[in-house]
């Protein structure tokens, strides 16, 4: 048995076998917890205006944009971009940047508004190698990443609750994918009405081993993020996953364990199960089937969606207290 002493925490032996990403926009904690690589949306970005080691880069990018005459809509874009460029000073890896919620069914709007992205990073001198586009899951946004990783831009299909979305994020070659464990637990749990689950039984940790397991099964490049964690049960129980996006909180708790950590997920358990191709109408379909999996992907382009207009709403009141 190995000596308690000698043992390193459950965060180090994931690290071993996982690229952790921190589920956190704030400075901060990124200096804290050094991931690889981060992941931004709207709520994060939000958070980060409560920062206090972004203030100054808050200040500046509102500073310039009211100088410039722009909208909130507008400055609010460049923040997102600005935190986001500050965030590739502190990792080696990549920064997700998201498109508008709004945009989710709409692939030409969608493409437009991740050029501009990518338009935006580089006018920063930060080159598309360090960002990935992310994305909805939807049909029209796999659509909308699959013209992006045409042009040699990287996505991040976020949302995903089914294996109907994830074979369809394959077939469109996107560079990675954000499965949402916690989300589709509490699903389950409501419908269920139960308190919990042991990891091994937990329906959100069984749809990404699931996934994990067919992209594996297939040779699927695509990368596999697990994401959305409620405890670090469900995290341990996909340990070795491709990725992982941790919470600040969860990381904390990861750090003081000291308990072995045994590899969960490997490409040598693929279990060889075949590959399945769906067009259009076979994607609506799967989805409509899956109560849980259109419920969840509504609910998250609404919430973010609402996110985004609160931090418009917050950029609105900055800009007009300098006016």
């Amino acid at each position: 048995m190995t000596d308690v002493l000698d043992q390193t925490t459950a965060l180090d032996q994931l690290r071993k076998m996982t690229t952790v990403v921190a589920d956190t926009g704030e400075v901060a904690a990124v200096k804290k917890y050094q991931p690889v690589d981060c992941t931004t949306n709207p709520s994060l970005v939000f958070g980060a205006l409560k920062d206090p080691a972004s203030e100054a880069l808050v200040a500046k990018e509102i500073e310039a944009g009211r100088k410039a005459g722009k909208t909130p809509e507008e400055v609010t874009e460049t923040l997102t971009v600005a935190v986001g460029a500050e965030l590739t000073k502190l990792v080696p890896g990549r920064v997700s940047t998201e498109v508008d919620a709004c945009l989710s069914f709409d692939t030409a709007a969608s493409v437009d508004r991740a050029r501009a992205i990518v338009a935006d990073y580089a006018a920063r001198g930060i080159g598309r190698d360090r960002i990935l586009i992310k994305l909805a899951s939807t049909w029209e946004g796999i659509r909308a990443a699959e013209i992006l990783q045409g042009e040699g831009i990287d996505c991040n299909l976020t949302l995903l609750f089914s294996m109907a979305q994830a074979a369809a994020c394959a077939d469109a070659g996107a560079f990675l994918i954000s499965p949402f464990v916690g989300r589709i637990t509490d699903w389950h749990k409501k419908a269920e009405g139960v308190e919990g689950y042991a990891p091994e039984e937990d329906p959100g940790v069984k749809s990404v081993r699931a996934i994990y397991d067919y992209y594996k099964s297939n040779d699927i490049e695509t990368v596999v993020m697990g994401a959305s964690f409620r405890n670090t049960g469900q995290i341990k129980a996909l340990a070795g996953c491709d990725n992982l996006t941790i919470s600040p909180k969860l990381l904390d708790e990861l750090a003081a364990d000291n308990t072995d950590l045994p590899r969960a997920l490997s490409p040598d358990m693929a279990s060889g199960v075949p590959p399945v191709k769906l067009d259009e109408a076979a994607f609506r379909w799967d989805m409509n089937a899956d109560a849980m999996a259109t419920e969840k992907l509504a609910e998250g382009i609404r919430n973010f969606d609402a996110d985004h207009q609160k931090l418009i709403k917050m950029i609105t009141t900055l800009l007009n207290q300098g006016a």
